[in-house]
């Protein structure tokens, strides 16, 4: 877009920053309300709108954002509150078990992957703070667009963007509490933003700096701690800085760059409950062995757009992402010291990527009917996983190398009926050395030797869809898409017990390519919405993940999922409006090889059946209000004693606004439920693991812009 189109969504995501949708509609007029609904996703790669893809997606705006950060600054939260068909969030650093669609999403920060195709650490969702992004764009459904990984779904942050006028500054900060007010209960976070324009030059630059507390249940008992990683009991700081340089009114160069962290300060140690008693673990103060856990991830992009070179669009981008991810100390990686004792270890993953992204659109052909976009996407990603004391090797360095060609095309063939199609054609090569590997039953000495290999995989990838306008109200729209993935590479050349095997004979590693199937509908009334949406996920060749003696490991599957999905949004009036959503899915899988599906999926891939209702209020012109219920209903998995015992969780916020800034005060869980989490019930039957989940917990927050 150009900048005068970049200025005007500029405005649009700052108006909707301050006012609910209904107020912004009043003040500013239908225009406004016509310039959110035409909302341009920009993780399309053909820069479709919100109102005209041929499956479910969903934009979850800066007003939204803003409202689920007045009552908790976790991520996971903030998704499952807010995404259709997304997991409830596990309260820890460690989003393994948080699935889209019973599947795994794809999460970029402004189109780049922050996901690790060769070693999941499931910390995906935890590169960025969520007071650096403007909006969060969701594609439901597997999805080639960005090569792989996306085969639940694509969640792409997208950042803050420069303000109009020569310097624009915000300043907040907050404080959380449980609502015992502990003082280790209690933490802060504190930001600020400056931006602004001069001549053709714009900048950003923010800063971010959190410290939480330990986190407190629904009987005022402190929550366990998991060694994965925890948020609770821990610091975090996040730095952004964006600097964009306008050409000319149609040509755009940017640079980007943000390095987040988050450790755990270490003050506690977990109390182990008994699952079969139903006691939860719990936490003490104590001093854990090894370090703390952690996340330190760089991201930087360089990008360029042209939005009439040739009667084409281009965009383009090279970017980079370093991530490091450390684990807590485990029993299961014991060594000897020089007096020959046995001392714990713990194990850091290590991802470097490198990659770019080239898109050229041109529409307006077959007149004005046929828009086409093309392009190549490359990447080098290389992992490794290693044991931090002794500098053994679990996983040994990858190397994974893909390129893609892809061609898009979307054709008007009649009023109000258009067709899209397109195929995405992946080249991959993984480089493994020979290595060595850990023999599990006996982990002091290096055992396993794994000849090194080079597979590489070929695989074109195709969609189809219609979008069909019925009148002014109403839109039918059917999709046929494919998602490209990768197992986990680290779980399979990690688990190797026995010496003399291959990676090129290892048929684990061949690609995962899911089937995406959805048929939904749309309505759009003067004060009402509803979508409406059905959907099948099938891979010939999945993965389920199992634990067998403590150790998750990947079991290649045929895999079937289905699910529904419907939303629906009501302004009662100019002050008030509802929202309201119900999904349901469930899965199965193939465990005897036979090639009929036979196991129900457990809570590691599939969200239990959810209903969810959303209340926002204006009452004045300076006092605003939400209140919200998740209501999780029970769920049975036949002989996996991993049932689930339904809960239903509500929070609040009141906001208060004047001339001094804006004040909010949020209430996470505000009926002080006491409840275990959804992981903890349905996805792993473990006492370590047997977590409740976090308690009454208030957070005062303040705002001011200048």
């Amino acid at each position: 877009m150009n900048r005068s189109q970049t200025v005007s969504l500029l405005l649009a995501s700052g108006l909707t920053a301050i006012l609910p949708a209904t107020a912004l509609a009043n003040a500013k007029g239908q225009n406004a309300t016509n310039a959110l609904d035409a909302l341009v996703i920009s993780a399309s790669r053909n820069q479709a709108r919100a109102d005209q893809t041929p499956q479910k997606t969903t934009v979850i705006t800066r007003q939204q954002l803003q409202q689920q950060l007045a009552i908790t600054n976790d991520p996971g939260q903030v998704l499952s509150n807010l995404i259709p068909s997304y997991s409830p969030g596990r309260q820890k650093l460690s989003n393994a078990g948080e699935t889209f669609r019973g599947r795994s999403a794809l999460f970029l920060v402004d189109g780049v992957p922050q996901s690790n195709p060769l070693r999941d650490s499931a910390r995906d969702s935890y590169t960025i703070d969520l007071s650096m992004v403007e909006r969060i764009e969701v594609i439901h459904g597997a999805s080639a667009e960005h090569g792989l990984g996306a085969t639940g779904g694509i969640i792409n942050f997208v950042t803050r963007k420069p303000e109009g006028g020569r310097v624009n500054q915000s300043l907040s900060a907050s404080v959380t509490t449980d609502d015992g007010v502990d003082s280790d209960g209690q933490g802060y976070k504190l930001n600020y933003r400056v931006s602004g324009q001069r001549g053709d030059w714009e900048y950003l630059a923010g800063a971010t700096l959190q410290e939480r507390g330990v986190f407190y249940d629904g009987r005022d008992e402190i929550v366990g701690i998991a060694y994965p990683g925890e948020v609770q009991n821990s610091s975090s700081y996040d730095l952004l800085a964006k600097v964009g340089y306008w050409l000319d009114d149609d040509q755009n160069i940017e640079f980007f760059v943000n390095r987040f962290e988050l450790e755990g300060n270490g003050d506690y140690v977990p109390v182990q409950g008994d699952r079969a008693n139903g006691v939860p673990t719990t936490a003490r103060r104590g001093n854990p062995d090894g370090d703390a856990g952690y996340n330190e991830v760089t991201t930087a992009r360089l990008s360029y757009s042209h939005d009439d070179w040739l009667g084409n669009r281009v965009d383009s981008q090279l970017y980079s992402q370093t991530f490091r991810a450390q684990f807590g100390t485990t029993p299961y990686f014991p060594y000897l010291d020089g007096n020959d004792q046995p001392q714990l270890d713990q194990t850091r993953n290590e991802s470097d990527k490198l990659g770019g992204k080239f898109t050229l659109t041109r529409d307006g052909l077959l007149e004005d009917c046929l828009t086409l976009t093309t392009g190549l996407d490359l990447l080098q990603d290389e992992t490794r996983q290693m044991l931090v004391e002794t500098g053994r090797t679990y996983v040994p360095k990858s190397r994974f190398r893909n390129l893609a060609l892809f061609l898009q095309g979307d054709l008007e063939v009649a009023r109000g009926l258009t067709l899209h199609a397109g195929a995405r054609h992946e080249r991959a090569k993984l480089k493994v050395d020979t290595y060595n590997t850990i023999d599990r039953s006996n982990v002091t000495q290096d055992k396993v030797t794994v000849d090194g290999g080079n597979p590489d995989f070929d695989e074109t990838l195709f969609n189809a869809g219609v979008v069909y306008q019925i009148n002014d109200w109403a839109q039918v729209y059917g999709n046929y898409s494919e998602g490209f993935g990768m197992p986990d590479v680290g779980r399979v050349l990690r688990g190797i017990s026995e010496s003399g095997q291959d990676v090129d004979s290892l048929l684990q590693l061949q690609p995962i390519v899911t089937d995406n199937r959805e048929v939904g509908t749309r309505f759009n009334w003067d004060r009402y919405r509803l979508d409406i949406s059905y959907y099948e996920s099938d891979s010939d060749y999945g993965e389920r993940l199992t634990e067998v003696n403590g150790v998750w490991v990947g079991n290649r599957e045929k895999t079937e999922i289905k699910g529904a999905e419907v939303t629906a949004e009501a302004d009662l009036n100019d002050a008030h409006a509802l929202a309201l959503s119900y999904t349901y899915a469930s899965g199965k899988s193939d465990t005897d090889g036979d090639g009929s599906v036979d196991t129900k999926l457990t809570g590691i891939n599939i969200a239990p059946e959810t209903v969810k209702l959303r209340w926002s209020a204006q009452w004045s012109q300076v006092l605003s209000s939400q209140l919200q219920l998740s209501h999780y209903l029970d769920r049975n998995v036949d002989g996996e004693n991993l049932d689930f015992d339904g809960y239903s969780l509500v929070d609040g916020a009141v906001t208060y606004r004047s001339g001094l800034g804006r004040l909010s005060l949020g209430i996470e869980n505000l009926l002080d439920e006491d409840y275990v989490t959804y992981y903890s019930q349905a996805a792993r039957a473990s006492d370590d693991y047997y977590f409740t989940g976090r308690g009454r917990t208030l957070t005062l927050g303040y705002q001011l812009d200048f």
